[in-house]
Parts: C-alpha cells; sequence; structure tokens
C-alpha cells in the first residue's frame, strides 16, 4: 500500500514529466533526428529518471539539467545501437545533387506547400546540427535551441564550462560554414532555396506527406514567409533560435503518467542501478 510519502513522491515526478516533457523530446529529436528514435528515448529517460528518483533534485533548474544529462546518455546509446549518422558530404547528396524539380512545388496546394516548406526547413536544419559530431551537438542544441547558459549546459554535461565552450563555439563554426554559402535564410543570393527543393526532398524520402493525407497548417512558422515581407534571418543562430520546437507525442506522455500512476514503473526503483 502506498504511503503519503510515496503519493507526494508520485506526483512531484509527475508534475515533472508534465512541465518537461516537451524540452526533453525536442532536445531529443533534435539529437537523433528521427521521431520514432525520440519517442522511444524520451521514455526510456523518464525510467531512468523514475529509477533515480532519490537524486532528482528540488531545484525545478537543476531538475530540468538533470533530466537533460540522462537524456544525452539516452541519447549516445540509441544512436551508437542504430549506426545513425549523418555528414555534410550525404546532406549535399540527398538535397542538392539533383536538379531542382519546380513542378512539383507549382502542383501543390497552398496548405499542402506550406507543410511541406515547413518540414522542409526544419528537417534540414535539424539535419545540419546531425552532421556534427555528438559532443558537438548536444553542446549547440543544449545552447542555441534548448537556451541554457554555459554554466547550465556545462553541468548539464558534467564538463567544466571552459571544456564547454569549446565545444559550442566549434560546433557553431561548422553549422555556419555549412550554411552561410548555401541556405536562403543566411543570404537571398545563395544557391539552395527550399521551394525548389520540396520535389527532390520528397523523392529523397527527406520529407514526407501529412499521414492523414490532409495537409494541415502550422500555426507559426520556423523562419521567413515565402510571398510575405520578411527579411532572411542572416544571424545563423537567430534561425535556429526561432525554429519552433517539434509537436510532441502527447501520447507518450499521457501513457508514461498513466503507467507511473498505476505502479507499472513501482519494480524499476527496485531495481540495481
Amino acid at each position: 500500500m502506498a504511503t503519503g510519502a510515496d503519493l507526494e513522491g508520485m506526483q512531484r515526478f509527475c508534475d515533472l514529466v508534465n512541465d518537461t516533457f516537451g524540452l526533453v523530446y525536442n532536445l531529443l529529436y533534435r539529437l537523433m533526428l528521427r521521431r520514432d528514435l525520440a519517442e522511444v528515448a524520451t521514455r526510456e529517460t523518464y525510467q531512468r529518471a523514475w529509477a533515480g528518483q532519490a537524486k532528482l533534485p528540488s531545484d525545478p533548474e537543476d531538475a530540468r539539467a538533470w533530466l537533460f544529462k540522462i537524456a544525452s546518455h539516452v541519447a549516445e546509446q540509441h544512436l551508437a545501437d542504430a549506426g545513425v549518422s549523418i555528414s555534410f558530404r550525404q546532406l549535399d547528396e540527398t538535397l542538392r545533387s539533383e536538379a531542382t524539380r519546380t513542378d512539383v512545388s507549382g502542383a501543390l496546394t497552398g496548405p499542402e506547400r506550406d507543410f511541406l516548406l515547413w518540414e522542409l526547413k526544419q528537417g534540414c536544419m535539424t539535419a545540419v546540427v546531425n552532421c556534427l559530431s555528438l559532443g558537438e551537438r548536444v553542446a549547440f542544441v543544449l545552447s542555441v535551441i534548448v537556451g541554457l547558459s554555459d554554466d547550465q549546459a556545462a553541468r548539464t554535461l558534467g564538463i567544466k564550462t571552459s571544456a564547454y565552450k569549446v565545444r559550442l563555439s566549434r560546433a557553431r563554426q561548422k553549422v555556419s560554414d555549412y550554411l552561410a554559402p548555401r541556405c536562403e535564410h543566411v543570404n537571398p543570393g545563395n544557391p539552395c532555396h527550399c521551394p525548389s527543393r520540396i520535389g527532390v526532398a520528397l523523392h529523397r524520402g527527406f520529407i514526407a506527406p501529412p499521414p492523414s493525407g490532409e495537409a494541415v497548417l502550422r500555426p507559426t512558422q520556423p523562419f521567413g514567409r515565402y510571398g510575405g515581407d520578411d527579411e532572411p534571418l542572416r544571424d545563423i543562430m537567430a534561425i535556429y533560435q526561432s525554429l519552433p520546437a517539434p509537436d510532441p507525442p502527447l501520447a507518450v506522455k499521457d501513457a508514461i503518467l498513466a503507467e507511473i500512476t498505476a505502479g507499472q514503473w513501482d519494480d524499476l526503483r527496485r531495481s540495481p542501478g
């Protein structure tokens, strides 16, 4: 029978899941690129956190950093097991080796085109980050996308702030070196324009139409709007900071909460490690 302390601990952990689920999933998606892997890793992150609940910091900021540290370790293990990797050269071969296919973009309805443009922008920017080494990738995502300070991110990774700054500097430089001569959102004179790449991206399986067959307009755009008055975001870091988080799989969060409250995770806390 659960004691008052057990119920209090359970409620505190459930509150943590509710407060951080979107952040943890966003971090893992940016690190792993694939939504299916990110969902599995998000669940595992909370399972490990539940197993080590005695170490859960009381301060909300420290609790998030603790979760991010667990998530980073989970991502590293899953990426090693799955053999998921991509290089800048492979990204160029996927999106830029073929001639553009403007006929595809022209044949789409407005909502379909907007949906696929959003997916291409998000996917391309995330893929660029995934071309970094894992250590550089984590540093970049924690700083630029999640928004942690250098000290917070270094504490999350368990390294010195000076070492973290070196990783982050290298990551920023590599991302900038890749995008600066290519991306229209950095410079409108650059050769890569999203509308002309939709057909290539669809053909190569880099993006896919919405599963339901019905394009739903996103409530916000990741950056820029075609046909509008927006100027390109020449600051590359500002482009990443303007990317909205991917839609979190709320069914996964609901399942986690239901399993915790039903006692299905109780054995995890009694397992060694």
